[in-house]
């Protein structure tokens, strides 16, 4: 009776700290730009009464213990048991104290740089290791953000899963399957984006019940001998204990006298594998024993392998002529050469040969989507002297040269959006009918206005994956910390800077890099139109 009393204890402790979701490791690594919290673990009881003074702090390097508070950081909220950071970057990195009364409990946070190229940090990464044809099940669930995920995605190797409209996996498990697994959940915090990102590594291995039995090497060997000599022809197989390895070299009028089978040899592997080896020995060979196969076969319940074996005499394996294994070089590093120089034509002019396949076969990818415009522009709305070029080009340049010359269709907020609505929803409603969304960045750009239009740009383009964002630097940014961190998760975040002297032209790089990112249309460029585009005036002019 007192073991079952003790083992429902346990139950019921195990239970309620998997309830709370609390954070029992003392030390914890955490990855930079996403939300992450700290827990203290507490039964309902533990303090009922006692003062429920709870303080937080937080110590790093030679600093003493610091008191967090709501005023610590515009990132970090507290809620009694809960430390919340929104997002945790690289700086709160350090050791973490959690004091209610005289009780106090510690972690050592630590915080890993995320990494570029990546969707998921390898430290962060949990290990999963399934048989084949046994289930493997990808579950995407984060109990603690479960009433702030706004929706959720299941990427392999960080590429979308296409077809899987779950957020979870399911499957017999096959080896094409093993990769790295990453769950995104997609949460709103105080009307911002945030990601929350979960990876799990998938090994896939073989059926520890049988295994398929192979043989080892080629599956046609040609052996060089001379007449005379003696040969030893080996045959391996990786196997199941009660397959058969055996060779068959039986003639029309019997076997040969000097052909002998050896004994078969058997070791047992660490997987509890066979790997078995039968030598077959040809003493004095004569002209009856060449070009002959023959045959090493494996046998078992799970299928049958064969390899062959021919002896040829060496004379009659008669060496390439220098001249022509030359010549054959000579050839060989030529097609290389061009091969490499195709590859980095292709590389370097990759946009130009993009439009060239456009204009030729005359693809258009707007006529069936159901979008009213091909590209929302947003732009800082307020025009002041020193951003004066900037709203010049966003109202101006960008809707003469994509609409009139290229026949692109553009969303711009002063023409486009009716005066006396609701303009948040309108911009709302306007960017879900745009096909991609044009950022045009500048030192001042982000404002409250703007931002809602990048964030509902990014909800698109990330959540719903119905629109590309398209960023231009009209003026020197340099540090791009000011946009969202989940702008780094799309894979076309590049930014097309604008020249005024280089990029006048129509034909400029600017104009063609721009239209390689905006959707595929068959459109009819205005000869009429200038060449050039007109030149900027100069602050001075502006001012005067």
């Amino acid at each position: 009776m007192h073991c079952r009393q003790l083992l429902l204890t346990l139950l019921v402790l195990m239970f309620i700290s998997t309830s709370e979701t609390c954070t029992l490791r003392k030390r914890i690594s955490a990855v930079e730009g996403e939300p992450f919290y700290l827990k203290y673990c507490s039964s309902s009881s533990e303090h009922e009464n006692e003062p429920t003074t709870i303080k937080w702090y937080k110590s790093s390097g030679s600093q003493g213990r610091i008191e967090l508070n709501s005023n610590s950081s515009p990132r970090i909220t507290l809620h009694d048991y809960v430390l919340e950071f929104w997002p945790v970057e690289l700086d709160d990195s350090g050791f973490y104290f959690f004091q209610m009364g005289n009780d106090t409990y510690n972690w050592t946070l630590n915080v890993i740089r995320r990494t570029k190229h990546s969707c998921f940090a390898e430290e962060q990464l949990f290990s999963k290791i399934v048989e084949v044809k046994k289930t493997l099940q990808i579950t995407c669930n984060n109990s603690y953000y479960e009433k702030l995920t706004n929706g959720t995605s299941l990427y392999k190797n960080c590429e979308k899963i296409e077809n899987n409209k779950k957020s979870f996996l399911q499957k017999n498990a096959e080896f094409q399957d093993q990769g790295y697994y990453t769950c995104m959940f997609f949460l709103y915090h105080n009307g911002k984006l945030f990601i929350v990102t979960k990876t799990v590594n998938v090994t896939i291995v073989g059926d520890h019940s049988y295994i398929i039995p192979v043989l080892l090497g080629p599956q046609l060997n040609h052996i060089r001998v001379e007449l005379g000599k003696d040969v030893q022809l080996n045959c391996s197989a990786l196997l199941n204990e009660k397959d058969v390895l055996y060779w068959n070299v039986w003639k029309k009028n019997g076997k040969d006298p000097n052909v002998h089978e050896e004994e078969e040899r058997r070791i047992k592997t660490s997987e509890g594998k066979w790997q078995a080896s039968k030598i077959l020995r040809i003493d004095n060979i004569n002209e009856k024993n060449l070009n002959f196969s023959y045959n090493c076969t494996v046998a078992g319940k799970e299928g049958i392998d064969t390899r062959s074996f021919i002896l040829l005499k060496k004379e009659d394996l008669v060496d390439i002529p220098g001249h022509i294994f030359t010549r054959g070089m000579i050839i060989a590093v030529l097609i290389l050469v061009v091969v490499v120089c195709l590859v980095i034509v292709g590389i370097i002019y990759r946009v130009d040969l993009a439009l060239f396949y456009r204009h030729f076969t005359r693809r258009d990818e707007t006529l069936t989507d159901g979008k009213t415009y091909d590209a929302f522009v947003s732009y800082l709305k307020e025009c002041r002297p020193e951003n004066g070029e900037e709203h010049t080009f966003a109202v101006e340049t960008l809707p003469r040269v994509l609409e009139k010359h290229f026949g692109y269709k553009l969303c711009i907020f002063e023409r486009d959006v009716v005066p006396g609505g609701a303009v948040v929803d309108e911009i709302h409603s306007l960017i879900k009918k745009s096909r991609r969304l044009i950022i045009v960045l500048s030192k001042s750009y982000m404002s409250n206005e703007v931002r809602y239009e990048l964030e509902s740009g990014l909800h698109e383009a990330l959540v719903e994956r119905k629109m590309k964002i398209i960023l231009i630097e009209f003026t020197p940014v340099g540090d791009f910390t000011f946009l969202p961190q989940s702008l780094t998760l799309l894979k076309s975040h590049r930014v097309l800077k604008w020249k005024a002297d280089k990029s006048l032209s129509y034909n400029s790089r600017f104009w063609k890099n721009l239209l390689y990112l905006m959707p595929a249309k068959t459109v009819r460029p205005c000869r009429d139109e200038l060449e050039v585009l007109p030149c900027f005036p100069g602050p001075d002019l502006q001012s005067s």
